[in-house]
């Protein structure tokens, strides 16, 4: 009887009742979390976009159709072949970073957005690098990877993707070609060593003129001023020598005044007519003298009379 009353309990119409409201209520709230998305169809057709914290739905009639990330996403490109503009093959990966910024798009736009993405970007790379010279594909980067991102989001924004960076990896050229980079590099540092050494060589020529060119300069300053002191030195001795002689003169012609000044003169010029014969004498085995002038009281006479006209006049 009492396991009766327990069962008509449990299967009546009141609890059946409750339980479905609170399996309803369960259904209707939804707690969507921070940068997530979530798609509600209702009978089958998009209704509404549900974005982050307390949301609400009709139980039963609405349903979460997708379940969408709004955070940044990296997706690696899978590595290609591709042949850049002077014909070279080369092997090319990459890493692919986007997100998704329209949840609805990208549910009904495109089955696979993320597969979308990295397959247009592998067509986009072979198409950029068929563009560029193999030498560019090494110094313009940044330029390829910014083409490549700008190609992206024009062909991605129907799918509500946005492409944020793409990055080139590596870029594998054929063994041969590296062989022949590595041979030209070597070439070009052979070159610019040359052109160094060239250049040192000529600085240090032209140092060398310089010094050359300096040395002379500084030795004909110094020969032209060694002149110069010379010549100061030579004019100055002949002054010296000038005034001591008038100096000389003055000095005798003031003692030949006196008395024992004339004495002194008779017998200085009679000692130079002796020593002016004997000169003569030896200079020629001939000497011819007049006779009032072979006697030596002569010729200091002579000389006496010369002594005092000079002395008059002066």
């Amino acid at each position: 009887m009492e396991l009766e009353t327990v069962l008509d309990y449990v299967f009546s119409y009141q609890v059946i009742l409750l339980v479905l409201i609170v399996i309803g209520l369960k259904s209707s709230i939804k707690f969507v979390p921070q940068n997530r998305a979530y798609i509600i169809e209702r009978f089958g057709k998009y209704n509404t976009t549900l974005e982050a914290g307390l949301n609400f739905i009709v139980p039963f009639i609405d349903t979460v159709a997708a379940n969408r990330s709004l955070k940044e996403q990296a997706g690696d490109v899978p590595e290609q072949s591709a042949i850049t503009k002077d014909n070279i093959t080369l092997s090319v990966d990459g890493v692919l970073y986007f997100k998704v910024v329209d949840p609805y798009k990208a549910t009904y736009g495109v089955e696979d957005y993320t597969f979308a993405v990295t397959q247009l970007a592998q067509t986009t790379m072979r198409s950029e690098l068929g563009k560029m010279e193999l030498d560019k594909t090494f110094e313009e980067r940044d330029l390829l990877n910014t083409n490549i991102v700008s190609a992206l989001n024009e062909a991605a924004a129907p799918w509500g993707v946005q492409v944020l960076r793409y990055e080139l990896k590596d870029i594998n050229p054929p063994n041969s070609v590296l062989d022949a980079m590595e041979q030209q590099m070597k070439a070009e540092r052979l070159k610019r060593a040359q052109i160094l050494e060239s250049e040192g060589d000529r600085q240090a020529a032209i140092n060398r003129a310089e010094g050359d060119k300096q040395a002379i300069v500084l030795a004909a300053e110094a020969d032209r001023e060694e002149q110069i002191l010379k010549a100061d030195g030579e004019a100055q001795a002949i002054i010296r020598v000038a005034q001591a002689d008038a100096e000389a003169i003055e000095t005798v012609g003031k003692a030949a005044a006196t008395q024992e000044g004339q004495k002194a003169v008779q017998l200085e010029l009679a000692k130079g007519a002796i020593q002016a014969k004997e000169k003569i004498a030896k200079e020629s085995s001939i000497v011819l003298l007049p006779d009032s002038g072979t006697e030596i009281g002569s010729v200091v006479a002579q000389a006496m009379t010369i002594a005092n006209a000079i002395g008059k006049k002066a």
